[in-house]
């Protein structure tokens, strides 16, 4: 054996030995963990989170939209809000088109769950909620149940069965509208809303 190895070996005898933790260094991130990472990302982005219960995000929500000045609100009638300015998206779009482009200031959707690792909502259109209803309203307003927020993408795949069967259409959001400019202003509701209100259901 070599001096200079020798030497090696005994000062790592002689150094003090490193004690495991009492836990593993690494844990799956709490629920608490994950909203707080899910409403950090999208208030980074100019989104807003409320968590709210089942039983009183209604009058939550009314409350928010009124202190917008919200007048029309485009909701499914499976949601269960009973105002006099709430619309259904029950027409094909070549009739609804001029309410939904001018005539309604924000839309309420149901979502699939919620991404923390990106801030991203993934909601998946159906008949009720079809694709431009969360595109076209300039304020947003996405249920999510608190129980469907993962860490990332993949736990969503597993969770939900895309293997077996992925939604033929799905949008992944993250955060209201926005695009830049040459010099990297940025601007909000240029391509769809310009608010994202995220209320998650306890």
């Amino acid at each position: 054996m070599s001096e200079a190895r020798a030497n090696i070996l005994a000062r790592l005898r002689a150094a003090p030995q490193v004690q495991p933790p009492e836990r593993p260094y690494w844990q799956a991130p709490s629920f608490n963990d994950r909203l707080d990472r899910f409403r950090m990302m999208i208030e980074a982005v100019h989104g807003e989170v409320h968590v709210v219960t089942e039983q009183t995000w209604r009058p939550h929500l009314r409350k928010i939209l009124a202190e917008k000045n919200v007048a029309r609100v485009l909701a499914a009638p499976h949601l269960g809000i009973d105002w006099d300015d709430v619309v259904a998206y029950d027409a094909p779009v070549e009739d609804f088109k001029d309410q939904l482009v001018s005539g309604i200031d924000a839309c309420v959707t149901t979502t699939r769950g919620a991404i923390a690792e990106t801030g991203s909502l993934v909601v998946v259109p159906d008949v009720d909620e079809p694709r431009l209803a969360s595109l076209l309203p300039p304020i947003h307003v996405a249920l999510l149940k608190a129980d469907d927020i993962a860490d990332n993408l993949a736990q969503i795949i597993e969770a939900q069965g895309w293997a077996a069967a992925m939604p033929t259409n799905l949008l992944l959001i993250s955060g209201p509208s926005k695009t830049a400019d040459i010099e990297q202003t940025l601007a909000y509701g240029v391509h769809g809303p310009k608010e994202l209100i995220v209320l998650v259901l306890q």
